[in-house]
């Protein structure tokens, strides 16, 4: 079942005679949205300027952007209008340098990698070097601990 244009024309007139009066609104001056866009397209800078004052005035409202989150005390203009980093997930554990325990090392490294003698020897030898990458905060906090206590020095990316 379709309504031809003049049923909704009809349909549409009737919900607006049923619909609760404003006062000063009249059947004539029902305006659409469309109307308002275009009215507002013709609109000069300064005469946009004024309706959104208006607006404000008679609505009491601000179209000023809302603060998210106030800037910590002492903190400069530069950090209060940079949002915070989101908090990392995934990490990086690098071998920064072996220290004096080589041979310790290569047993943390063995024991926290998959990697074989030959490989671990190589890899901390060669450092800095990448231990193990895109890994959880945790694992990554476990295995700097045991490479540390090795003696290396390492770093979380």
């Amino acid at each position: 079942m379709t309504m031809d244009e003049s049923e909704i024309k009809e349909n549409v007139e009737a919900q607006v005679e049923k619909a609760p009066k404003k006062k000063g609104v009249k059947k004539a001056d029902v305006i659409t949205r469309e109307d308002i866009i275009a009215a507002v397209k013709d609109m000069t800078v300064v005469d946009l300027a004024d309706l959104v004052k208006a607006l404000q005035d008679e609505f009491g409202i601000s179209a000023a952007p809302m603060a998210v989150a106030a800037a910590p005390a002492g903190a400069s203009a530069q950090e209060a209008a940079t949002p915070e980093e989101e908090e990392k997930t995934e990490f990086t554990v690098v071998l920064k340098s072996i220290g004096e325990k080589k041979i310790e090392v290569i047993k943390a490294v063995r024991e926290v990698t998959a990697l074989g003698l030959k490989q671990a020897k190589d890899l901390v030898e060669s450092a800095p070097q990448t231990v193990k990458e895109s890994i959880a905060k945790e694992e990554a906090a476990v295995v700097k601990e045991k490479l540390e206590a090795a003696g290396a020095t390492i770093e979380l990316k």
